[in-house]
């Protein structure tokens, strides 16, 4: 069975920014590449990526990062009624971001872990796995 990683807007904005846990993301993205591993990622936390990028560095660096993306071994997962419920759920029992729920319910469906270092995932407990990004 191929091993499922979810990536968090944390985990690609580390990636744009070249922060701590760029690397480790760097290292899913050539597995994915390689057919080792798969990564998912809702497109409520790519919409995340999005506006921050354009927010900090401008509308031609999302141009940029959309060419990158649409030649990356992501697959951006859409928002179905299912999903949202789910999200909802989670965001309505545990104190975190709406977005951030969207990741914590992908992960859920598939059986898959998180890749983030956002503080606000502890909040579920063991309900998702998570691979910390060091910040």
């Amino acid at each position: 069975m191929t091993t499922i990683y979810v990536l968090d807007s944390f985990a690609l904005m580390a990636l744009v920014q070249q922060e701590p846990g760029a690397e480790r993301v760097r290292e899913l993205l050539r597995q994915a590449r390689a057919g080792e591993i798969r990564l998912l990622m809702s497109l409520i936390n790519f919409g995340e990526v999005v506006y921050q990028t354009e927010r900090r560095f401008g509308a031609a660096a999302v141009n940029r990062l959309l060419i990158r993306l649409e030649r990356s071994p992501i697959h951006f997962m859409g928002a179905t009624r299912a999903r949202v419920l789910t999200a909802a759920h989670l965001k309505a029992n545990h104190r975190l971001a709406y977005a951030d729920a969207f990741a914590a319910g992908l992960a859920q469906e598939y059986g898959a872990t998180v890749v983030t270092g956002d503080p606000e995932f502890r909040s579920l407990g063991e309900k998702v796995r998570v691979e910390w990004l060091g910040r």
